[in-house]
């Protein structure tokens, strides 16, 4: 990447210009164009390369310029787990995945106790008010699940959903974006309804839910699904009967969205591509399930004892189970593009533009778009991130 002149990484009311990228807009590819950015906004993104005066101009040489990735559903990163709960354990996670291309997220806790949750839930408030903060909710994936498809969550940890602890949690709150919960436990759609209720979206995970259950999910306000195919059945039989799974009713809702994990173990490529042609870029999202040994430098340990690393992904220490990932959002896309052959501009899309929908912030993030938030990444030929802007600043140690 040439820099025609050093960038100001800190300055105020200035305009940073990119040029000879080539461009991924809401409307498609813009050769040649330029996308320029004041403060830690998308001022304009043109078709024209002319360089503006006084801006700092970068020249990114035909490489790929598109939107920053939206995490929703990420457990840590950099050696911290949000299930820590401590301000640098978000920090380090956020900071962490931000040298990918991630420039926004929910982190996510899996099971955790009432003293857990409350301790990343005062930390993740704090963080959501700071200026231009990556943060943009908490996502709990539990502890309102199925033992049965427990996989790696503690299950010890899990019970019945309990309005006596949801709601005194919620309503103390304000960053709970998002609560999954297995649909087909007493209690689980009341507790659907009043999360839909407070702006929280409820999603299906972790269950043994068929045809039934998920219609009368979806009708409680569980609208997504939490990463599809794994810790759900899909077609199986009870004695010499078949039955649909979770996997076939989800399909049949047109409706409902879904995020699938797209680091190439997690859902093999093949029902990758499959889920992406049924649903569409528009209904389905790319998601890391990362755990805190992803992007990370050298070898690390996981934060939970239970998990070994083994084959680019975490497991259980008995092999009974996947426990999670070790993918950044770099990854989800090479994979989509280059083993589940999704053209590249839907990979970009479902990494950015469709969570934000999901997530209900696409207003100000998903696309690169006149007034929206400057977060972006650059891409090589080779689908590796080489430059990151997270609203409008360069991520330290990108830019090359």
């Amino acid at each position: 990447m040439k820099i025609n002149s050093k960038p100001n990484l800190n300055s105020k009311n200035m305009l940073t210009q990119i040029i000879n990228g080539r461009i991924l807009t809401p409307q498609g590819w813009l050769k040649d164009g330029s996308v320029i950015l004041r403060d830690n906004k998308i001022l304009e993104v043109t078709n024209s390369d002319l360089a503006i005066i006084g801006a700092d101009i970068i020249d990114v040489k035909g490489m790929t310029v598109v939107p920053g990735g939206i995490e929703m559903h990420v457990h840590g990163g950099g050696g911290r787990d949000f299930q820590e709960g401590t301000e640098d354990a978000f920090r380090t996670a956020v900071a962490a995945h931000a040298k990918f291309g991630t420039t926004s997220m929910f982190p996510t806790l899996s099971s955790s106790t009432v003293p857990m949750l409350e301790a990343a839930i005062e930390t993740c408030d704090k963080l959501m008010k700071e200026p231009d903060s990556p943060i943009l909710g908490l996502h709990l994936e539990g502890h309102y699940l199925n033992r049965a498809k427990a996989g790696a969550q503690m299950p010890e940890w899990i019970k019945n959903p309990d309005p006596n602890e949801y709601i005194p949690l919620v309503e103390k709150s304000s960053c709970i974006a998002r609560w999954d919960a297995a649909p087909e436990l007493p209690g689980a759609l009341q507790f659907g309804k009043y999360c839909a209720s407070k702006g929280i979206l409820p999603s299906i995970a972790h269950t043994c839910a068929e045809y039934t259950d998920v219609v009368a999910a979806f009708n409680a306000g569980y609208t997504h699904v939490t990463h599809f195919y794994n810790a759900m059945p899909g077609f199986h039989n009870k004695r010499e009967y078949k039955y649909e799974g979770t996997v076939e009713s989800v399909y049949l809702i047109d409706d409902m969205t879904i995020e699938c994990v797209a680091d190439g173990i997690h859902v093999p490529p093949t029902i990758l591509r499959m889920a992406y042609k049924i649903k569409g870029v528009e209904r389905m999202a790319l998601i890391t399930d990362a755990l805190a040994v992803a992007a990370i430098e050298g070898d690390a340990s996981a934060f939970d004892p239970r998990v070994v690393v083994e084959d680019g992904v975490c497991k259980l220490s008995d092999r009974s189970a996947l426990a999670g990932s070790i993918a950044t959002t770099d990854r989800l896309i090479r994979v989509a593009v280059n083993e589940a052959e999704i053209p590249l501009e839907d990979a970009v899309r479902m990494c950015s533009e469709t969570p934000a929908h999901i997530m209900n912030c696409y207003h100000r993030k998903g696309s690169l778009s006149r007034g929206k938030d400057a977060d972006i990444m650059v891409l090589d030929g080779d689908l590796n991130v080489r430059c990151v802007w997270q609203m409008g600043k360069i991520v330290e140690n990108t830019l090359f």
